[in-house]
């Protein structure tokens, strides 16, 4: 990815902040996702967690890995937002590099509204693709 002057802009070339902010709202999105992790666990599980060193390092992970992801999401937000708008990259490598389809639409500006998992499936539930 190289950053470039505005001036000619192709497809592909995007204003970096804008791009930043999409990365932040898929960042959000994950964090969210691992975060209803940790509730199916304890439904599944025949141990008490809070007995168990093994299941409380595994919730204290899932948690962990929480923080993290919105961390960084909240870095990247607030050093996007001290970003001239003129900063174009070119982003047709680096999307080529991301293999889900829908985390390749929301990256590349397309409308995706909600999270990427459906909340109203049931268990069992998924698309044929």
């Amino acid at each position: 990815m190289t950053i470039t002057p505005r001036t000619d802009t192709s497809t592909m070339q995007e204003a970096l902040p804008a791009i930043l902010m999409r990365i932040v709202a898929e960042l959000h999105d994950i964090a969210y996702l691992i975060e209803r992790i940790e509730p199916q666990l304890l439904d599944l599980s025949e141990v008490n967690v809070l007995e168990s060193p093994d299941a409380m390092k595994v919730l204290q992970g899932i948690d962990l890995a929480v923080q993290k992801t919105r961390g960084i999401a909240e870095f990247i937000d607030t050093i996007s937002s001290e970003m001239p708008d003129g900063w174009m990259v070119d982003v047709a490598t680096a999307l080529s590099l991301v293999k889900l389809t829908e985390m390749q639409k929301a990256l590349s500006g397309g409308l995706r509204h909600g999270h990427s998992q459906p909340l109203a499936k049931a268990a069992g539930d998924f698309d044929f693709f």
